[in-house]
């Protein structure tokens, strides 16, 4: 037998022993899953696939923590998340401004805390959300000119109205009647509007240049924190009829 027989018989052999060896695990990996019923088969490597799916987002999902599932419930529930968020800052700027008001020794005014919670969960909320969608429609540019736009849309219309609703809304929980809540209105409301004009254009541009539509009333809240205590301060006055 020549030398070249002899090398293709050892390459022969060689190969036919590969082959085996792939055909025996191919078998026994057949055999394995033989074992189990089909749907189980199925829904295993289903299981595998979604937590190999799952792991980076898992991951990024850690990370972001609360933001990521605000933002979830901001596309899921947006009028409610707003709502909640709303009466959440504003119960927490009545809080800061009773903590700083408050004299020694008196009581808390818990009911005065609800008021303001239940005017961002009822009036404030909901009106964000409408206002700035509709700002948006309306205007969806975001250059100097149509921001400029918005801000004095706002400062026309939105802003008195909401303002206007603030103190009619905490006066008629206090039991004030028509004439009294007409007369706070008289009273308060044009200088607070004028007092906003030094802080709330700055914050209305930087909003609707910058932050995206649905983060807009969350950014309008979070600038609320501190101009809703200068409010439930103007709220808190006493009756405007009964000083004269």
């Amino acid at each position: 037998m020549t030398d070249n027989s002899l090398q293709y018989s050892a390459a022969t052999k060689t190969e036919s022993r590969s082959t085996h060896q792939n055909l025996t695990g191919e078998g026994r990996r057949q055999s394995r899953q033989s074992r189990h019923p089909p749907m189980v088969v199925y829904f295993r490597n289903r299981w595998t696939k979604l937590v190999v799916d799952f792991r980076p987002n898992h991951t990024l999902n850690s990370k972001m923590g609360f933001l990521s599932w605000y933002l979830g419930m901001l596309d899921s529930r947006p009028i409610l998340t707003k709502s909640i968020s709303s009466a959440l800052i504003y119960a927490a700027a009545d809080i800061t401004t009773q903590t700083i008001t408050m004299e020694p020794y008196s009581a808390w005014d818990t009911a005065r805390t609800l008021r303001m919670a239940g005017y961002g969960m009822i009036i404030l909320g909901p009106a964000q959300h409408m206002w700035f969608n509709f700002v948006a429609r309306v205007l969806p540019k975001r250059d100097v000119i149509t921001t400029s736009k918005k801000l004095l849309l706002g400062q026309l219309t939105y802003g008195p109205a909401i303002t206007g609703a603030f103190f009619a809304f905490n006066a008629a929980l206090q039991g004030e009647s028509g004439v009294e809540i007409t007369a706070r209105l008289k009273r308060d409301l044009l200088p607070t509007l004028l007092n906003g004009l030094l802080y709330w254009p700055i914050c209305d541009f930087f909003t609707y240049k910058i932050i995206p539509v649905h983060l807009q009333p969350l950014m309008n809240s979070s600038f609320s924190y501190l101009w809703t205590i200068y409010l439930t301060y103007m709220a808190s006055l006493k009756n405007a009829v009964l000083e004269h």
